[in-house]
């Protein structure tokens, strides 16, 4: 039986800008997706996404297309090591130094054993990859649930669940470089996740399979 896709698009709220995915679950997902922004200089992002029935990351390849430059890069995690591999036409540094903007690292990962802890990976700027530890951590029960049913905090009204915190293989876009990076999502109810990375945090609204429709500051989804 072949499993039927669903398409999403997301209109980007810090920056002129959408993100379309076709996404398909039957063994895990298969994600299919395009990303168009103006800054920091106008880019065309394309990604394909491959996870086990875990939903943990097995194939993530994402290239990154403007005036003058064409980058990619290639993730492939098996037996708990990830394979970064990347390459880059033209210069993106040349296009950013021409709009006013700091050059960038080299697209890939120098050494990818600091990436060993990640089981999942999030693009920068995408709405997609959030769904990639709320589905992977089974939390879609919690966020979904009432507050009677997940306990209040602190005298506050809204309710919390186990806050988890992963590391993910994190891409920059539009640079490709990937990095480790350490984050937490927190089931809050009513269709919300409470997420945090360093110093930022954002209630996260999602639907009943955990695709984002509200991410203040970065999308909403048509």
């Amino acid at each position: 039986m072949t499993a039927s896709a669903t398409a999403f698009l997301w209109r980007r709220l810090d920056t002129a800008g959408a993100e379309h995915a076709i996404c398909t679950e039957r063994v895990g997902l298969r994600a299919r997706g395009t990303m168009l922004a103006a800054t920091p200089v106008p880019y065309v992002c394309r990604y394909e996404i491959l996870t086990d029935e875990s939903w943990a990351t097995t194939r993530c390849e994402v290239t990154v297309e403007g005036a003058g430059f064409l980058r990619a890069v290639r993730l492939e995690r098996a037996a708990g090591r990830w394979r970064v591999t990347a390459n880059e036409q033209g210069n993106l540094d040349a296009t950013l130094r021409a709009a006013g903007h700091a050059r960038v690292d080299q697209p890939g990962c120098e050494d990818p054993g600091t990436l060993s802890t990640a089981l999942d990976v999030d693009l920068s700027g995408c709405a997609l990859t959030n769904t990639l530890p709320i589905r992977r951590l089974g939390l879609l029960d919690e966020i979904h649930a009432p507050g009677e049913q997940t306990g209040l905090t602190g005298g506050g009204s809204r309710p919390v669940g186990i806050r988890h915190s992963v590391d993910v293989a994190w891409v920059l876009v539009p640079s490709l470089e990937v990095i480790v990076s350490t984050q937490t999502y927190q089931a809050a109810g009513e269709g919300i996740v409470h997420f945090t990375s360093g110093s930022f945090s954002a209630d996260v609204r999602v639907d009943e399979r955990g695709y984002v429709r509200h991410y203040p500051g970065l999308a909403d989804r048509a």
